[in-house]
């Protein structure tokens, strides 16, 4: 099978050493993925894709790299579960790869991990959502786009979801569920429910659902 890796070691400015240990195989091996001598087992695709930093496509596709970067899922989203905290304990936080958008460049982006029916007609169960920082890109809201957000009742117990924003016909936001699960279908006002506060955490740039 044709590859692509010798090219990826010059863009990336990776010698045959260094790829070698990355990958955990003797450098002649990778000398011999290059030739064809040895076909790349879907184990050593992946395992140079993530030396790499691309697709497990990019290695074997004559497509142009798309450049990526690493962003962490750090939480998750899921509505009606109304707790002090929706961080992941550090062991079960991960990294995935999006493509580098140079509008984006310059935010920071954090992924959180789906819980929950409450947007299953757009993101099943186990969807990571990789999302900007409100605070930081200082954006409007922009009716249509999809934002993760924050619903404080006056307890202090916090529930974290994913919603759409949408805008009525008298200027009010509203947050719209996408979901086919009774439970989850009544649309939230921005402006906050019987003593509520709601925040606008992020915008949704990237969604991906995560292979285990």
């Amino acid at each position: 099978m044709k590859n692509r890796i010798k090219e990826l070691m010059i863009e990336k400015k990776i010698s045959r050493d260094d790829l070698a240990h990355a990958v955990g195989v003797h450098p002649v091996t990778i000398s011999r993925l290059i030739s064809g001598r040895i076909d790349l087992s879907g184990e050593r695709l992946q395992a140079l894709a993530k030396a790499f930093n691309v697709s497990p496509e990019a290695i074997i596709s004559d497509t142009p790299v798309v450049p990526m970067r690493t962003v962490k899922v750090v939480a998750f989203v899921q509505a009606g579960a109304w707790a002090e905290s929706n961080e992941l304990p550090d062991e079960d936080q991960f990294s995935v790869a999006v493509p580098q958008d140079t509008d984006l460049a310059k935010y920071s982006l954090t992924g959180v991990q789906v819980r929950g029916p409450s947007m299953n007609l757009r993101y099943p169960e186990g969807t990571v959502l990789v999302i900007t920082n409100a605070i930081e890109t200082q954006e409007d809201i922009q009716p249509g786009k999809r934002y993760v957000v924050e619903r404080e009742r006056p307890d202090g117990l916090r529930e974290y979801t994913v919603k759409t924003l949408h805008r009525d016909e008298e200027g009010h936001f509203w947050l719209m569920p996408e979901s086919n699960d009774p439970r989850h279908q009544q649309p939230i006002e921005v402006n906050g429910d019987l003593g509520d506060t709601i925040r606008v955490l992020g915008r949704v740039v990237y969604s991906l659902l995560r292979e285990d």
